[in-house]
């Protein structure tokens, strides 16, 4: 039977009571809490890895050599940012075919499920080999959950606001996104200092405990009705091959409009904090605090960029942040390398103001750019290729090149070009903000 969209809500040939709910009288508050919650679980479940990378690296890749364990550490943690692209795929024709609360519900129990196995698995010592290839399985399913649930949460939040308030309330996904940095960074921090000195298995407590967030998740999404444009979507159902190599223009947009800024937020919020961790300068729970406090400035400037793209414009606003986040982390590249822990604190903060205020607008506009037909799946897979291009990778590039070429800045120069290819790629487009999203 072939669906078609009528325009009260839901599809013809399906039972009112069958269709997935829309409720055009869903409060501002409820969507926010419907890209929120969610994305506090996925990133407080995808990121603790990264900021346990040195525990974890020490039970599932035993080597004598440090520089290779962190390596090694740190490649697990980018193969979750590549199978991402995979995620969008899968997940993305979950979103455009079912609906984008499904699509949610879907991702964050897979999420919470592979997050609680990591923390029961067995280590190196127990198992052998099937230990880093268990681990590596589990990023994986990891990857493939987040590939899906940030761009669903960003195409739910944005496609239920007015056409006035899509960036302040699509900036509620990417606080999620921080609040769970947030978590991880102080439970990692919180782990260190209250559990016993040396404990092998206090790394696993956060993972185990993430359960919790996963029932939250679930409840908020239970509650949550559909947008109007995912229901038109689900009733069309156009052919996914030739929508996704139609979209190759805005594809290539969003690597240019997230590229650069997902690149210095995983350098400043992940590969600094374990570098300075493995050098053993300093308490390693005092980088961790301070990552903390440096995040809850992300945290703040993410609305604010949301609500400035609603009033001035998000290619405007994204012109003026690409050459602020190059100065920026120029500046604040020697504080957190060599300085102390109140340097590293202060130039995470120096990152974390364009940043944060980019991370917090760029949702909005990534979406308005993409088409209705297959927006979830193309803008899903185009987003994770992006970021794993970018973000992911970012921490294991960062450790060797500083490793390979003895030079402790060459990561900034990754980050510089990629602001070269923003702009270029930002100039000729125009506004998106009063774009129509049922087209």
């Amino acid at each position: 039977m072939r669906f078609r969209w009528n325009g009260t809500g839901r599809q013809d040939g399906v039972p009112a009571e069958a269709a997935s709910p829309v409720d055009s009288r869903q409060s501002s508050f409820r969507t926010a809490a419907a890209g929120f919650i969610p994305n506090v679980l996925v990133w407080f479940d995808f990121t603790l890895y990264g900021y346990f990378a040195s525990e974890i690296g020490k039970q599932f890749f035993p080597q004598e050599d440090r520089v290779a364990q962190q390596l090694l550490a740190f490649a697990v943690f980018a193969i979750g940012f590549l199978a991402r692209p995979v995620g969008g795929l899968i997940l993305g024709l979950v979103g455009d075919r079912i609906g984008r609360r499904p699509l949610l519900t879907v991702s964050i129990l897979i999420m919470g499920a592979a997050t609680l196995l990591i923390g029961v698995i067995p280590t190196y010592d127990q198992i052998g080999v099937a230990a880093p290839l268990l681990l590596v399985i589990l990023r994986l399913v990891q990857g493939i959950s987040l590939g899906g649930e940030y761009t669903g949460s960003l195409a739910y939040t944005t496609e239920k606001a007015s056409p006035l308030r899509r960036g302040i309330m699509s900036s509620s996904t990417a606080v999620g996104t921080t609040v769970g940095f947030i978590m991880g960074s102080g439970s990692a921090w919180l782990a260190g200092a209250v559990l016993p000195d040396h404990a092998a298995w206090a790394w696993r407590v956060p993972f185990i405990a993430s359960v919790m967030l996963t029932v939250c998740g679930y409840l908020v999404l239970r509650g949550a009705g559909e947008t109007v444009p995912g229901l038109k979507a689900a009733a069309t159902r156009p052919p996914i091959l030739s929508s996704l190599l139609g979209d190759w223009l805005p594809a290539v947009r969003t690597f240019g409009i997230i590229g650069m800024t997902n690149a210095a937020y995983y350098m400043t919020f992940t590969y600094m904090v374990e570098r300075r961790k493995s050098l053993g300068e300093a308490a390693a729970g005092d980088f961790m605090l301070a990552n903390t406090l440096a995040l809850v400035v992300v945290l703040i400037a993410k609305p604010l960029g949301g609500w400035v793209s609603d009033l001035i414009g998000r290619r405007r606003l994204m012109l003026v942040l690409t050459g602020a986040t190059v100065l920026a982390v120029f500046t604040a590249q020697r504080m957190m390398l060599y300085g102390s822990t109140s340097d590293f604190m202060w130039g995470q903060v120096l990152v974390a103001i364009p940043t944060g205020i980019g991370l917090g607008m760029q949702g909005a506009m990534v979406v308005e750019i993409f088409p209705l037909r297959t927006r979830v799946t193309s803008l899903s897979f185009a987003f994770s290729v992006a970021i794993a291009l970018t973000g992911g990778i970012a921490p294991l590039v960062s450790t060797w090149l500083v490793e390979r070429l003895n030079q402790p800045l060459a990561p900034v120069f990754c980050i510089a070009a990629l602001a070269v290819f923003g702009l270029f790629v930002l100039l000729p487009m125009a506004e998106t903000n009063t774009r129509a999203l049922d087209v």
